[in-house]
């Protein structure tokens, strides 16, 4: 058997491994970020909540205390009382320069995520599925000039896209994906114009889509992100340039 040489860069990247506590607070606070949970929405029950994310109750419960601690969430009690995700949301923070060093690390895991989706959905995707996508990029039209609600749909649509792959583990990592994207692109400028030719890729990928055709999927999505990656590579050379944070 031939011998298999690894560099040491991947044999001692560093280990990320997480406890059920941290993964919680990510998976949720990455959801209310997104937008998927909404500022107002009442978690579930904890028995159910539990069920669902195959956690003890000890463990939500400090989940849930470190995102009340943080704004993202508060608890009231008594009849009608639950766990409800804030509103409004704590204003985020700025990009470090840790994250905007890993720009290019991050569009690359975003990439390989979101093309593997393309190609899925293509093959996949039912007509209600596509019918809800459709729907989406219907409301991004209206949302141009307001860039907030606009990556919010815009998640939505991406993740929706995910869930017509009808692989839970891509829904998963394009949430999580997105999470990490969307602090990127915040630190970017977003004019109505640009906004609408990216809709505009999302109506020729849904299209693609919606013919079964997954070289189509591919080349649209492709474009589609390169786009992103085009202005984040700018943005991050100045960023290199005053703060010494990127490559």
């Amino acid at each position: 058997m031939s011998e298999v040489v690894l560099s040491a860069e991947t044999v001692f990247a560093p280990v990320r491994s997480q406890t059920a506590f941290e993964e919680t607070v990510e998976r949720l606070g990455t959801a209310i970020k997104l937008g998927l949970l909404p500022p107002g929405t009442c978690l579930p029950a904890e028995r159910e909540l539990c069920a669902r994310l195959g956690i003890a109750r000890s463990t939500l419960r400090q989940a849930l205390t470190a995102l009340g601690q943080s704004g993202h969430v508060y608890a009231t009690r008594g009849r009608g009382g639950g766990t409800f995700v804030s509103d409004p949301q704590p204003p985020a923070d700025p990009p470090s320069p840790e994250m905007l060093a890993r720009w290019r690390e991050t569009c690359d895991e975003r990439l390989a995520v979101e093309l593997g989706v393309a190609v899925l959905a293509a093959e996949r995707a039912e007509p209600a599925d596509l019918a809800m996508l459709d729907q989406l990029a219907a409301a991004l039209e209206g949302l141009l000039e307001d860039f907030a609600a606009y990556r919010q749909a815009d998640i939505r649509l991406h993740v929706g896209l995910a869930e017509a792959a009808y692989s839970p583990r891509l829904v998963r990592a394009m949430t999580e994906v997105q999470g990490a994207m969307t602090d990127l692109i915040a630190y970017i400028a977003h004019p109505a114009q640009v906004l609408a030719s990216s809709n505009a890729q999302h109506r020729r990928l849904l299209a693609a889509v919606r013919e079964r055709d997954s070289q189509r999927a591919v080349r649209t999505m492709t474009e589609h992100l390169q786009g992103t990656e085009h202005v984040l590579a700018g943005s991050c050379r100045a960023a290199d340039r005053n703060l010494d944070c990127c490559y």
